[in-house]
């Protein structure tokens, strides 16, 4: 793997700490603004919206000049932003923020998963999209824990502070190590646009949706869930996020080890035994060691979605990836927030706090179900194709495969 990808990994690992750090600090910043912690929640919804909208909003702005430069430029944004946070005189101050570092985020992995694919040979493209991806679930087991410590301890403007200056490493890194790479002649935004007219695109990101949903609708209420239902103490919750990233981690790595080899295989597993898990941990939930167990399984089976989600929309809008790349990074966001609704009103519904994990079992077996007819109509076109007058009769490739997602994306 090129040295780059770790540029890329370390802006990835400041993107998620800033993301999730602030959850275990609302208290604080909460007190020293003299608001609410609900008030104080717009912190983590306005950046949550900011990721969504920014993704396209700023792959577009960024057409006209290099990905290389863009990366720079969004790491530049994302450092602003976050001084911007740590020096806030005013809560409102904060909120902006926050609201201009999430602007990076979704175009920073969009941008960054189409150069950690061009950096690699084509079977190692998922490969490469998930080492980018470590920097992510990483920043959930170290830098995480690590920001609440330092904001607990020294206060929360350090922690942004800090934050700030991985974003200064990563776009040092980015400058020195990512290389100029070509961008495809002729590909203008209407041919980025024009992307979203394949089904197949558009099957993915709702897979992304459901899928990640899914993990969401559990892990936003994890805490209520493990003090009230599992028994256990306020302070382990921390730790039983530490759990999760680590899943986290190990399920990132395999999905992008075979997702180069099976990729739809590779999704069925994962949905379908996330969707499971999910399920069962309506009954774990009450046993500490199962509910810590099934945590971690969560957030390997959740992430281990993510690169073959990903290869899947660059595959399908070959020719011109960026944009789709880009939204797609907006779609994990949108269900997080979707799941993360349901899974609040199933409790305010009154069906406990244990009900968010069969709102997420239901999400991740949709997006089993959309996997299925992805794959069927994936054959039909095949199939058409074959018969077509002058085109070659498809060899035997697994469909979801490298070679069977290109001829149905050129044929696109």
């Amino acid at each position: 793997m090129p040295l780059a990808l770790l540029a890329l990994a370390i802006g990835a690992f400041g993107i998620g700490t800033t993301e999730f750090v602030i959850m275990g600090l609302l208290p604080e910043v909460a007190g020293d603004f003299g608001v609410s912690i609900p008030t104080a929640g717009f912190l983590v919804t306005g950046y949550a919206l900011g990721v969504m909208f920014g993704a396209p909003l700023m792959t577009v702005l960024g057409t006209k000049i290099s990905r290389k430069r863009m990366l720079m430029l969004l790491m530049g944004l994302f450092i602003i932003g976050n001084l911007l946070s740590a020096v806030a005189p005013v809560f409102a101050v904060m909120l902006i923020g926050r609201v201009v570092a999430s602007l990076a985020h979704g175009a920073f992995f969009g941008i960054g998963s189409v150069v950690a694919a061009d950096l690699v040979a084509p079977d190692k493209k998922a490969g490469a999209i998930a080492m980018m991806f470590t920097g992510l679930t990483v920043a959930n087991v170290v830098g995480v824990p690590l920001g609440t410590l330092v904001g607990q301890s020294a206060g929360w403007r350090v922690t942004f502070a800090v934050v700030a200056a991985l974003g200064v490493v990563g776009l040092v890194g980015i400058a020195k190590l990512v290389p100029e790479l070509p961008r495809a002649e002729g590909v203008r935004l209407r041919h980025e646009l024009a992307a979203f007219k394949n089904a197949q695109v558009l099957l993915a990101m709702a897979m992304t949706v459901l899928g990640f949903g899914g993990v969401f609708a559990a892990i936003t209420y994890i805490a209520p869930m493990m003090t009230h239902v599992a028994g256990f103490a306020d302070g382990s919750v921390t730790w039983l996020l530490v759990l999760f990233g680590l899943g986290m981690v190990g399920g990132n790595l395999i999905g992008g080890k075979y997702a180069d080899r099976a990729l739809m295989p590779l999704l069925y597993v994962s949905l379908g035994a996330l969707a499971l898990v999910l399920a069962l941990f309506t009954l774990t939930a009450h046993h500490k060691v199962l509910a810590a167990v099934t945590i971690a399984l969560i957030g390997a089976l959740g992430f281990a979605t993510v690169p073959p989600l990903q290869k899947r929309v660059l595959d399908q809008a070959h020719g011109a990836p960026t944009l789709a790349s880009a939204v797609n990074i907006g779609a994990f966001n949108l269900g997080n927030a979707l799941s993360a609704w349901l899974g609040g009103l199933v409790i305010a519904a009154g069906l406990g706090y244990t009900a968010p994990n069969w709102v997420g079992a239901a999400l991740a077996a949709a997006a089993l179900l959309l996997a299925f007819v992805s794959a069927a109509l994936e054959r039909r076109a095949g199939s058409r194709s074959a018969d077509a007058p002058g085109t070659d009769t498809p060899g035997t490739d697994t469909p979801g495969a490298t070679p069977t997602e290109h001829r149905t994306a050129v044929s696109h």
